[in-house]
């Protein structure tokens, strides 16, 4: 069973940047492919970036290609989501998410395991 840790959430100003972490414990090579969503309140989980473990392949939303970041590091296990030029309406719980599908997706259906979420908010 593959547990995922997110960190590195927190209250900033806009225009500033926040570095997201994800830990992943208990995690085989068939686990392939990982991923950043957000939930923001009133509103739906939505896509934000995803990555190969092994390739390193990324794909992001288009509100936030340009600004984000997403990169892993195999020795940790971890996911980075590096978070630049922060907006109000970046402001949400952040999940990180991981499947066993060796393809980039945008569709939070297709993953396996979930973590628990960070708070970003971002004040204007």
């Amino acid at each position: 069973q593959v547990r995922l840790v997110e960190s590195g959430g927190g209250l900033v100003q806009a225009g500033e940047s926040l570095r997201l972490s994800c830990q992943a414990s208990g995690r085989s090579s068939s686990e392939t492919s990982a991923g950043w969503f957000r939930q923001a309140p009133g509103k739906e989980r939505e896509f934000v970036a995803a990555i190969t473990w092994t390739a390193g392949r990324t794909a992001y939303a288009d509100f936030v290609r340009g600004r984000f970041t997403i990169s892993r590091e195999d020795a940790k296990n971890t996911i980075y989501l590096q978070m630049n030029s922060l907006k109000s309406e970046d402001t949400a719980v952040y999940f990180c998410a991981a499947t066993r599908l060796n393809i980039l997706t945008t569709i939070g259906g297709w993953y396996d395991y979930w973590g628990q979420g960070t708070q970003v908010t971002v004040s204007s």
